[in-house]
């Protein structure tokens, strides 16, 4: 196994002056550094990134940490496409860590991005209370965001989105196009995520003085086949909706494709909207109405946050990112306009 002491008799300097290079001191010459690449690309070393980390307590990584309940379907593709991409512009290696099934196991799924040396850190949170979040950002040493949470007492750590305000208006607008009789696909009950836009759903209800009725809501799993057997389920209640909001875009599509199976119709029988705007939102048959939700954005300003900790500069408490309504072919005008 090659050594930093090869390198170092292959490039003619000391070995200290290896360990500078490798570390990106920048006191170092041009000429002195592109010695030492060379000779560890002539003589194909690999430094020892564990020891060089302890050494200068900088990995040039961030960690994210999301649990794996998290990890099916196009959103978590998006995120996790915008976390990297934008990473790797800040020159910067991602390191992911599975939170799996519980509150605990996402702390744990923490502790080893902390025991790697990332630099910062960022957590998409599903069984971590705001807290117990809250808790851990106080003993850190490295710097943390929390996605997709707000955190009341650490406001300058947390990046979300009110999905209670975009769902209140989601609902609104259908009750504005003369629906009054609107159904409701939930998310996992629990999911801080899914709370809040069911809260929305009962809020726009009750500013316009309809009653909520526990039959029109069914609970899902974010996913197609929940979509679809959600729907399948108010269906058999034999009550009459007509319109449907899904908690995202994979159940708004498969309760899409349960209703046209008993031969219901998008939207002349039932509008439909989603949440996330997916690209596959803009493409299925009839389009689908939706509300943005500013994934990209809010990594975006992520990572522009956590590398200001990171570097010593001010920040400041971030305000809430507001959904977007898009209103396409899926969602029309209700009997009562």
């Amino acid at each position: 196994m090659k050594t930093m002491l090869d390198v170092a008799n292959k490039a003619g300097v000391s070995k200290a002056t290896v360990s500078r290079v490798l570390a990106g001191n920048s006191y170092v010459s041009k000429t002195t550094r592109d010695r030492v690449f060379k000779a560890v690309e002539e003589i194909g070393y690999r430094p020892n990134l564990v020891a060089r980390n302890l050494a200068t307590s900088k990995s040039q990584s961030i960690g994210l940490m999301v649990s794996n309940t998290l990890y099916n379907g196009p959103y978590f593709t998006e995120l996790l496409f915008q976390t990297a991409t934008l990473t790797e512009s800040y020159g910067r290696q991602l390191i992911l860590a599975d939170g799996k099934h519980s509150a605990e196991e996402e702390r744990q799924a923490i502790e080893f991005l902390l025991d790697l040396r990332c630099d910062g850190i960022i957590v998409y949170p599903r069984f971590l209370n705001s807290g117990e979040l809250t808790q851990i950002i106080e003993r850190s040493s490295k710097p943390m965001i929390v996605v997709n949470r707000r955190l009341e007492h650490s406001p300058q750590h947390c990046v979300y989105a009110d999905h209670q305000q975009y769902s209140f208006n989601a609902v609104s607008h259908l009750i504005q196009c003369g629906h009054r009789d609107i159904a409701f696909i939930s998310g996992i009950p629990g999911s801080p995520s899914a709370d809040s836009r069911l809260r929305g759903y009962r809020q726009a209800l009750e500013k316009h003085d309809i009653a909520y009725r526990e039959p029109w809501v069914v609970a899902g799993s974010w996913s197609l086949e929940s979509g679809r057997e959600a729907a399948k389920t108010l269906l058999a209640r034999n009550i009459s909706f007509s319109a449907l909001v899904a908690s995202n875009d994979d159940m708004a599509i498969g309760a899409a494709n349960q209703l046209h199976a008993v031969g219901k119709r998008v939207p002349h029988d039932v509008s439909l909207i989603g949440f996330d705007d997916i690209k596959m939102a803009s493409y299925f048959i009839p389009a689908l109405s939706t509300v943005r939700v500013p994934v990209a954005e809010m990594i975006e300003t992520t990572l522009k946050q956590l590398v200001d900790m990171m570097d010593g500069r001010p920040f400041d408490a971030l305000q809430p990112f507001p959904g977007e309504l898009i209103v396409r072919d899926s969602s029309g005008p209700g009997p009562h306009l």
